[in-house]
C-alpha cells in the first residue's frame, strides 16, 4: 500500500473545498492552487497550503499542463485529485502524473482514453450486453452518409460528437430539411471543442429521462453498484436538479440497470469512482449513453443515502485498499435531492453572471448540506463555471426531501450577483416535479421566465433602500432651505450625531 500523505488539488471551487475536507478528515495534507482571480477563493483559505498558478483564463492557470505537474513536483505532492472538468477526464494527463512518479486519483490514462471516445464506450456496452440507442455503427463521415443513416433509423435523429462531452456538440434534427445545417454546425462545434470533428447518428429518444449509475471498482476485481441519480431536470444539456433514487425505478428494474452498470465497469477494468450514464425512454426500456470516469458534481446525494464518503473512497483505491465496505454494498436509505445554485438569471435565458457577494446566509437545519465555495464579499469571477453552491437534502421519502429542499431554499439568502435560487423555488412546487414526471425537456415544456417570483427579501430590500432615499433627499432638502442650517451632515443636524447613536 502507498500512503498518498500529500494531496494537490487540480481544481478550484466547490469540489476543491468539498476534497480539502476529506483530506483533512483523514489526516493528510491538502495543496491547493490558483489563478490570480481566485487568490482569495475559499478553496485556497481551506487549504494547509496553496500556490499561484497563473493568470484568470483556464488555459493559463488551471488548464496549464505543465505548470501544474511542475507546481505538484516541486511541493513534492504524493497524488493529484483532479476534481470533475478541467483534468479530471484527460488521458494525457493521468498519463503525465504517472510519468512525474505522481499518483492521480482517478482510473488509467488507457481506461480515461478509451471511455472518453463515446463510440469506443458503445463498443464496450455492446460486448457487454447493454442497450443502447440504435444508431450508425460507427463514425459519420459525409452528407451523403449521414441521409442513408437517417433513412435507416428514422426520424428525429440526434447528431453527436465522437470526442468530448459536457452536452458539447449534440444536436437533435427533425427532418431532412434541417440535415445539412445541423450536419455543418455539429461538426464545426465538435472541433472547436474537442479538436475531432468525427459525428456518429442516433435515434433520438423523445422525452427521454436522463438516469445514472454511480460505481466503485477497486483493484481486487470488485464493482460495487450504489443506486441511480435521476438527472433529468436540464438547461442546455446541463443538469440543474439531481436526485436519489429515482421516481420512475421499481426493484426490478433497478436491479436490471445495476447490473448492467457493473457489466460495462468490468468489461473495461474499471478503477475508481465512475459514472454509467443511461437515456430512459417513455417505455421505461434504459440505453447507455456514455461513461463518466470521474467524481460528478451530483455525488453528494449518494453519500446521503449510503453514507458513504465518495472521496475517501477514490483515495482508498488509488493507495491500492480494497473498497471500505468490502463484499457487503451499503443499501441506499432515504431520499437525497440536489439543486445546483448558480450564478446565472433564469429570466434572462440563464445568462452567466459576475459581482461581488453582498450578503449571503446559508440553510441549516435536519436534513440539509452545503456544499459551497464562496462567501460574503467573494467576487465570482468571469472565467469559470457559474456554479456557486450544492444544496442538498435529505429525507425519509421524497415527499420530505422536497419539502426540505423548499425549507433550505427559502432560507438562503444571496445578494449581489444573479443567481437561480428563485427557479429552484418554482420548481420545487410545480405539479409535474412533484409527480415525479420528469424529462430532459422539462423546462422547454413548461418554464417560462415570468413565472418567477422575486425574493421577499430582495422585495423589502429594494423598499427599504428607496424608503431611505426618498427620506435622504428630502432631509438634505428640508436642511438647504433653512438659513440657520449648521455645518455637518444633515445625520447630525437631525439629532442623529451625538456619540453612542
Amino acid at each position: 500500500m502507498k500512503r498518498l500523505q500529500r494531496v494537490l488539488i487540480a481544481n478550484r471551487g466547490e469540489i476543491a473545498v468539498r476534497i480539502i475536507r476529506t483530506l483533512r478528515e483523514m489526516g493528510r495534507t491538502s495543496i491547493a492552487i490558483f489563478s490570480e482571480p481566485d487568490r482569495v477563493g475559499f478553496h485556497v483559505i481551506m487549504a494547509d497550503e496553496a500556490y499561484p498558478i497563473g493568470p484568470g483564463p483556464a488555459r493559463e492557470s488551471y488548464l496549464n499542463l505543465e505548470r501544474v505537474l511542475e507546481t505538484a513536483k516541486r511541493v513534492k505532492a504524493d497524488a493529484i485529485h483532479p476534481g470533475y472538468g478541467f483534468f479530471a477526464e484527460n488521458a494525457t494527463f493521468a498519463g503525465a502524473c504517472a510519468k512525474a512518479g505522481i499518483t492521480f486519483i482517478g482510473p488509467s490514462p488507457r481506461t480515461i482514453a478509451g471511455l472518453g471516445d463515446k463510440l469506443a464506450a458503445r463498443e464496450a456496452a455492446i460486448r457487454a450486453g447493454v442497450p443502447v440507442i440504435p444508431g450508425s455503427p460507427g463514425p459519420v463521415f459525409t452528407l451523403a452518409e449521414a441521409r442513408l443513416v437517417a433513412k435507416q433509423i428514422g426520424w428525429p435523429l440526434m447528431l453527436k460528437a465522437a470526442a468530448g462531452g459536457g452536452g458539447k456538440g449534440m444536436r437533435i434534427v427533425r427532418n431532412e430539411a434541417e440535415l445539412a445545417a445541423a450536419w455543418d454546425v455539429t461538426r464545426g462545434e465538435a472541433k472547436a471543442a474537442f479538436a475531432d470533428d468525427r459525428v456518429f447518428i442516433e435515434r433520438a429518444i423523445e422525452k427521454p429521462r436522463h438516469v445514472e449509475a454511480q460505481i466503485l471498482a477497486d483493484a481486487s476485481g470488485r464493482v460495487a453498484f450504489l443506486g441511480e441519480r435521476e438527472c433529468s431536470i436540464q438547461r442546455r444539456h446541463q443538469k440543474l436538479v439531481e436526485e436519489t433514487p429515482s421516481p420512475a425505478f421499481d426493484p426490478a428494474m433497478r436491479r436490471a440497470f445495476g447490473d448492467a452498470a457493473v457489466r460495462i465497469a468490468k468489461e473495461v477494468g474499471y478503477l475508481s469512482a465512475g459514472t454509467v450514464e443511461f437515456i430512459l425512454d417513455e417505455q421505461k426500456r434504459f440505453y447507455f449513453l456514455e461513461v463518466n470516469t470521474r467524481l460528478q458534481v451530483e455525488h453528494p446525494v449518494t453519500e446521503m443515502v449510503t453514507g458513504l464518503d465518495l472521496v475517501e473512497e477514490q483515495i482508498r483505491i488509488a493507495e491500492g485498499l480494497d473498497l471500505s465496505f468490502g463484499d457487503e454494498t451499503p443499501q441506499p436509505r432515504g431520499w437525497s435531492m440536489e439543486t445546483r445554485i448558480l450564478a446565472e438569471d433564469p429570466a434572462a435565458n440563464f445568462m452567466p453572471s459576475v459581482g461581488r457577494v453582498d450578503r449571503v446566509r446559508f440553510p441549516h437545519g435536519p436534513g440539509v448540506r452545503v456544499d459551497g465555495g464562496f462567501y460574503r464579499g467573494y467576487q465570482v469571477p468571469i472565467h469559470y463555471d457559474s456554479l456557486l453552491t450544492k444544496l442538498v437534502t435529505l429525507g425519509r421519502d421524497r415527499e420530505q426531501a422536497i419539502g426540505r429542499m423548499r425549507r433550505a431554499l427559502h432560507e438562503f439568502k444571496l445578494e449581489g450577483p444573479k443567481h437561480n435560487i428563485a427557479f429552484h423555488r418554482w420548481l420545487m412546487t410545480h405539479p409535474e416535479f412533484v409527480a415525479g414526471n420528469l424529462s430532459t425537456h422539462f423546462l422547454e415544456e413548461h418554464f417560462r421566465p415570468e413565472m418567477l417570483q422575486p425574493d421577499d427579501d430582495e422585495r423589502e430590500s429594494a423598499l427599504l433602500a428607496a424608503a431611505l432615499h426618498e427620506r435622504e433627499v428630502r432631509l438634505r432638502t428640508t436642511i438647504a432651505g433653512r438659513q440657520d442650517a449648521p455645518a455637518g451632515s444633515p445625520w447630525k443636524w437631525a439629532g442623529r450625531g451625538r456619540s453612542g447613536s
